[in-house]
């Protein structure tokens, strides 16, 4: 396993990060989701991100289980606020960041997260507020950290030249090679201002894995499965998408390694992007995916996923 260093902290993060959204705590059975955590322990892997929306807390509470018997220094955690949790309980004001992480620390069964991260803006609070609150959380010593996920970048550069209080270090965008929003404005912005980038989606739920040949969905896939295919991109299983997609797997093959290699690598060989988010029903699949750790793509590999993807993308 290798380690970046996550935006202008002080925290060494694995390039492979361990999610737990639509898995963790509901997706898939305790046994299954203690193997994947021990297999990503013993592949390196020291980055474990959720939030409290996942399962409406029953992710975090699986964690908090399953953690709590590792010494705390010995992995970074991080989670989000933002997504209701009850009908009167949702968004960045004050009143709910200081409600909704005391309930994720006790879950977590942890006095401090590494990395609090806003799950989205919330366009009903002063922002003023928000970063003021999370300035607070900070100096408590609640949290280590703080970070933001899929905000506009007008948003970001407001908050990052507020005076007086807590800088984000990091950024949580979708992304991969099918969706490469970020690097027109996201990544610029984040890299000249201290931001690193926590990708989640890296395999664009499991379409870069190369399982979904000719868009055909393997029975027992994400996309057939009705607690975790609701998010799935079925448009690039539509015949021109798989077909360009399946083109990836003789470049992979070309470049000695497997889809989901490649496709992490892909993401990693961005300065900026501090660590990948995986999501795993298998420890096989962890193993797999933190392999991809430490991969250069070389100039003709980078090229020929171009040339592969140029018909759905349009690069």
């Amino acid at each position: 396993m290798k380690y970046r260093k996550l935006g202008n902290s002080e925290l060494q993060v694995s390039e492979i990060c361990l999610g737990s959204w639509l898995t963790f705590g509901s997706g898939i059975a305790d046994e299954q989701a203690i193997a994947c955590v021990e297999r990503a322990f013993e592949a390196g892997i020291n980055f474990i991100d959720t939030a409290n929306v996942y399962g409406r807390g029953a992710a975090e509470s699986f964690l908090g289980r399953v953690l709590r018997d590792r010494p705390r220094d010995s992995y970074v955690l991080a989670t989000k606020v933002y997504f209701p949790m009850t009908s009167q309980d949702s968004g960045l004001s004050r009143v709910q960041i200081f409600k909704q992480l005391d309930a994720s620390l006790a879950r977590l069964e942890t006095d401090y997260v590494d990395l609090y991260q806003c799950h989205r803006y919330d366009d009903t609070t002063p922002l003023e507020e928000t970063m003021q609150a999370l300035s607070d959380v900070v100096a408590a010593g609640k949290v280590r950290y703080i970070g933001f996920s899929e905000w506009p970048v007008d948003k970001i550069g407001v908050a990052q030249e507020m005076t007086g209080i807590e800088r984000f270090v990091s950024s949580q965008p979708k992304y991969s090679m099918l969706q490469r929003d970020i690097e027109e404005d996201v990544i610029p912005y984040c890299s000249a201002n201290g931001i690193g980038q926590i990708v989640w989606s890296p395999l664009a739920q499991g379409v870069l894995t190369g399982k979904y040949r000719g868009g055909q969905a393997p029975e027992g896939s994400r996309v057939t499965d009705p607690k975790m295919g609701s998010f799935f991109p079925k448009d690039f299983l539509k015949p021109k998408a798989a077909a360009a997609i399946d083109g990836l797997t003789e470049v992979a093959a070309a470049a000695g390694l497997t889809m989901a290699q490649l496709a992490l690598a892909w993401v990693l060989r961005q300065p900026n992007v501090s660590s990948a988010i995986i999501g795993a029903t298998r420890p096989e699949q962890v193993e797999e995916n933190a392999s991809a750790a430490g991969i250069v793509l070389s100039d003709e590999t980078l090229a020929a996923i171009d040339t592969t993807l140029e018909p759905i993308i349009g690069l």
